[in-house]
């Protein structure tokens, strides 16, 4: 019933083929991909991917801004062993929570699936923090986490778990300094099928965190209109428009140029 952990060999393997092939993955990609442009990024610059498990948002960011570099970072071995694979990207271990770059050094940088996975009770902010310090004044931050929904969540002490409502998130971003662009949930109606499933773990392991429960991609009839839902969403949430609920938070941030924290 349940999925594998996040940190384990099996969640990055699992990982690699739901980036590579599912409809959800490749909405979130397009969706990105439009925000970012909306943002107006310089020619050149350097991308932080913080977390970056197998690699997969770098080599998707370098297709679409070839002229800059990119960096990635993880504290799994697993994740970075995945990361080398295939792909010449530059990566090194370190945790979202201590960054080891210099202050003010950073174009933009991108977080998919990392807060909700950090230490409770602080890490996350801790996280937003050092994003905060090595991003340059303006430079660009996409954060992509968990929302909560229902069934709710309660927080997992012995995995770290987090489920974030959209308002909480907004305000931990505020405070670290950032100024937020665009922010909202996504996955709202397709996330619906996943109600079941979740209840039906549930019953197995009680609250909290049950792994990564999403499988590989199988040939799937529906893939290119679930893929087109989510893309409209996105570009909903994108233009403004609040939907009152998703499994997905999605924000788009600068760092505040009058620099320092709020």
């Amino acid at each position: 019933m349940t999925g594998p952990r996040i940190f384990a060999p099996e969640y990055y393997a699992r990982m690699r083929a739901l980036e590579s092939g599912s409809w959800w993955n490749a909405a979130m990609r397009d969706t990105a991909t439009r925000w970012l442009t909306r943002a107006a990024l310089p020619d050149h610059g350097l991308m932080l991917d913080v977390g970056c498990g197998s690699g997969q948002t770098m080599t998707w960011f370098a297709r679409h801004w070839p002229a800059w570099r990119t960096l990635g970072l993880d504290v799994s071995r697993d994740g970075l062993h995945a990361a080398r694979q295939g792909a010449d990207h530059r990566v090194l271990g370190a945790s979202a929570t201590d960054l080891p770059l210099p202050d003010g050094t950073v174009d933009a940088i991108i977080t998919l699936d990392v807060l909700q996975h950090l230490p409770l009770h602080g890490g996350d902010t801790q996280a937003l923090a050092e994003m905060r310090r090595v991003l340059k004044p303006g430079g660009v931050l996409l954060v992509r986490t968990n929302a909560q929904s229902w069934p709710r969540t309660s927080d997992d002490e012995q995995y770290n778990f987090h489920k974030y409502a959209t308002g909480e998130l907004r305000g931990k971003l505020a405070a670290a300094g950032f100024v937020v662009h665009r922010l909202g949930s996504l996955n709202a109606l397709l996330g619906l099928a996943e109600i079941p499933r979740e209840l039906r773990v549930r019953r197995v392991v009680g609250t909290g965190y049950a792994g990564l429960l999403a499988k590989a991609p199988r040939p799937d009839p529906l893939w290119r209109i679930k893929h087109g839902w989510l893309r409209l969403e996105g570009s909903l949430v994108g233009a403004g428009l609040s939907l009152p609920l998703g499994r997905t938070i999605l924000a788009l941030a600068h760092a505040d140029a009058k620099g320092g924290q709020q």
